[in-house]
């Protein structure tokens, strides 16, 4: 059995203690999920081609915009219930609730964003913007790696931004269940 020397034990030891310090940095740097109150953060999605860039920052600016986001387009949870809920709710959203846009946002690319929502009938109700990098995503922090989706993807939430501000956030506990972040849950706080 060899024996360590304390010269190379207090080197690890010392080289250990720094990665930690450096870990320690770098989460006090880290975006925390947004919440009510929060304005909304400015970033570049897209609308039927990556030559429609559409700013969050312009899109909720002197509006009442719900912006709800899901793991992927085409996948059946989104598919099944919770855009075609949004389309169907969305006449009644914009009359009762004052709502001028209900945005989806998905961690895809914009031509799977439009095709989806003409297999949906979305025109005119909700408009289907992709995060094909995730950065919206990122800058809300409700990312989820969900591998079986490719990888980086958004939890399922929505929320309302009036004028750039968010007054209300509705995450999902698991990230991807079906509850808090549905239409029919939109002003109930």
């Amino acid at each position: 059995m060899r024996v360590l020397s304390c010269k190379f034990i207090g080197r690890v030891v010392n080289s250990t203690l720094s990665n930690v310090n450096q870990v320690r940095s770098l989460s006090r740097n880290l975006p925390a999920m947004v919440k009510v109150g929060d304005a909304l953060p400015s970033v570049d999605l897209f609308e039927d081609s990556p030559a429609n860039k559409i700013n969050t920052g312009d899109l909720v600016n002197g509006k009442k915009v719900i912006i709800f986001g899901v793991p992927g387009a085409f996948t059946p949870g989104c598919s099944k219930t919770h855009l075609p809920g949004y389309v169907s709710s969305a006449a009644e959203l914009k009359s009762k609730q004052g709502v001028d846009e209900i945005v989806c946002v998905s961690v895809n690319d914009p031509f799977v964003m439009s095709a989806w929502g003409k297999e949906h009938g979305a025109g005119g109700k909700v408009r289907l913007l992709a995060d094909p990098a995730g950065g919206f995503t990122k800058a809300l922090d409700v990312s989820i790696d969900l591998p079986p989706l490719g990888g980086i993807r958004s939890k399922r939430y929505s929320l309302v931004v009036e004028n750039g501000k968010v007054t209300e956030l509705n995450v999902e506990p698991d990230g991807t269940g079906l509850s808090c972040s549905l239409a029919n849950n939109i002003g109930k706080k």
